[in-house]
């Protein structure tokens, strides 16, 4: 990967799941049209659109900035053909084109009925897209890969792995299996606030749902966590290797520990009490991008 490719996404970016740009009505989407703008004008390297997006999702996205790198945090390959994502990429302007990062991601039995194989569909749906007219090329495309077989695949059909839900440790492992070259730019969630009482219980109602589902668990447990660790929303020793929670230094140095395990960006994305992920935390996206001006 190049330097250029590097600071194209920045050493930290924002995801979030309520930045569907093209879903909701006109007064959802035109505060979803100024929140993005208000994060490329902080400085943040990558607006990662979180929460199973379409195509149209990124177009909306795209439409409403000018510069900042806009990718998928994650696409289901279940939900769109490779077909119909490789033509809604090549309907952009070249500028999007040009700054539009594809994030590609099996998603999980419980929630997928058609779920089978993942990652003999992962490479029959990259193949797809290798074959569209125009094809997407493979780097512009990160797959979520958590487990060394989808890590290798990432390292081999495209720029790079994001994953989610995931430790320092991981990252470190992570940058082990992908080599010098390929992008790594893990998730981390922020919850901002110094009762870290509160801060965790905010934390396990988010935590809860993915603890439901064995791509995490199962990747958490060759991490060395314990069932036990699942229980009750997550023990402490858990939620504090998963999440940054306290204040803003604290998740400053919470995030220089990803970078400095081996990840060249961290996406952040914040969790707070009130909203449950599913807002648009601005003030806190604000006070974040104030700790980060060095790195932004």
């Amino acid at each position: 990967m190049t330097s250029e490719t590097r600071e194209g996404f920045g050493r930290v970016g924002i995801w979030s799941g309520a930045l569907h740009g093209a879903r909701g009505d006109d007064a959802g989407k035109g505060a979803i049209a100024e929140a993005v703008a208000e994060l490329e004008g902080l400085g943040y390297g990558t607006l990662w659109i979180g929460g199973s997006p379409s195509p149209d999702d990124a177009a909306a996205v795209i439409a409403a900035t000018r510069t900042v790198t806009v990718a998928t945090g994650i696409l289901s390959i279940w939900d769109h053909s490779a077909e119909e994502v490789a033509a809604r990429i090549a309907a952009l302007d070249a500028s999007g084109r040009g700054r539009f990062v594809l994030g590609l991601g099996v998603s999980h039995g419980p929630m997928v009925p058609q779920y089978a194989k993942p990652y003999s569909a992962m490479v029959a749906y990259l193949d797809g897209l290798d074959a569209a007219a125009p094809p997407v090329d493979s780097g512009r495309r990160v797959l979520a890969a958590l487990g060394p077989k989808m890590l290798k695949l990432a390292t081999g059909r495209a720029l790079g792995a994001h994953p989610y839900l995931v430790t320092t440790e991981h990252t470190a492992e992570a940058r082990e299996a992908l080599g010098p070259d390929a992008l790594l730019a893990p998730e981390l969630t922020v919850v901002l606030d110094t009762d870290l009482d509160r801060a965790r219980a905010t934390a396990r109602n988010m935590l809860g749902m993915y603890l439901q589902l064995p791509n995490y668990t199962d990747n958490l447990l060759r991490l060395g966590f314990a069932q036990s660790d699942f229980e009750g929303g997550g023990s402490v020793r858990l939620l504090d290797a998963l999440f940054a929670l306290g204040d803003a230094e604290r998740v400053r140095a919470r995030t220089r520990e990803y970078l400095d395990a081996g990840a060249d960006h961290v996406a952040l994305q914040v969790l707070t009490a009130d909203e449950g992920g599913a807002g648009l935390p601005r003030a806190e996206w604000r006070e974040l991008a104030g700790v980060f001006a060095d790195e932004l």
